[in-house]
């Protein structure tokens, strides 16, 4: 298996309750973990945040158990409030620059990668991985700019030396692509949180990435 040091993660869940409907969704998240899932991002966009606090404490219990890195979705304030080991912020949320100045090194930040020209963005560098969203356009992410695609996902590569995070429409059949790429980690939401077996298919997904 290639792993980024910089980024050992190469399975990336990204889950939410109504993702996982009608599967109970932490029953989903400690599935995912069994079957090989190396990292989870809790993203709840509806949620007040008393609401979104209460999942993030009882999702950190399964990922402290199991060892597991913990994401939180833009929450920044809720990301630290409870230690998630890192934060993933999009375009429209608060930057990994105002990030990095009020929380120093608390917590590793994610930055959602819309097109090229914003590799030359002053917030790049106080970003520790990039989330290339979306790699083919989805239904669970509807306000996005660029389709990058598998040759997108290419010119990327070559550009920078920052972890790469895949996502958008991320399966068994796509996946691979992605990962050979040059992708450093693959996000997953539907293949897995749809799965009527989390476990096989976050391990089938594993099992692509070695």
């Amino acid at each position: 298996m290639r792993i980024n040091p910089l980024f050992p993660y190469p399975l990336y869940l990204v889950i939410s309750a109504q993702d996982c409907f009608p599967q109970n969704w932490l029953r989903v998240a400690e599935e995912a973990i069994l079957g090989g899932v190396d990292l989870i991002q809790l993203r709840e966009k509806d949620d007040d945040p008393a609401t979104f606090l209460d999942k993030a404490i009882r999702l950190k219990k399964i990922t402290d158990h199991h060892g597991i890195p913990l994401v939180i979705n833009d929450a920044v304030e809720i990301a630290d409030q409870i230690g998630a080991w890192g934060v993933h912020v999009g375009q429209s949320d608060c930057q990994p620059l105002a990030i990095r100045e009020k929380y120093g090194h608390k917590m590793s930040i994610g930055w959602s990668l819309e097109h090229m020209l914003q590799l030359e963005s002053p917030e790049i560098p106080a970003a520790d991985h990039l989330g290339v969203s979306p790699i083919f356009s989805t239904k669970t992410k509807t306000n996005t700019i660029t389709e990058w695609g598998i040759e997108g996902l290419k010119q990327l590569r070559h550009k920078t030396e920052k972890p790469l995070i895949a996502i958008g429409r991320m399966n068994l059949r796509t996946a691979a692509q992605a990962w050979n790429a040059g992708a450093d980690s693959i996000a997953v939401v539907s293949a897995i949180c749809q799965s009527n077996d989390p476990r096989l298919a976050s391990a089938q997904l594993k099992q692509l990435l070695t």
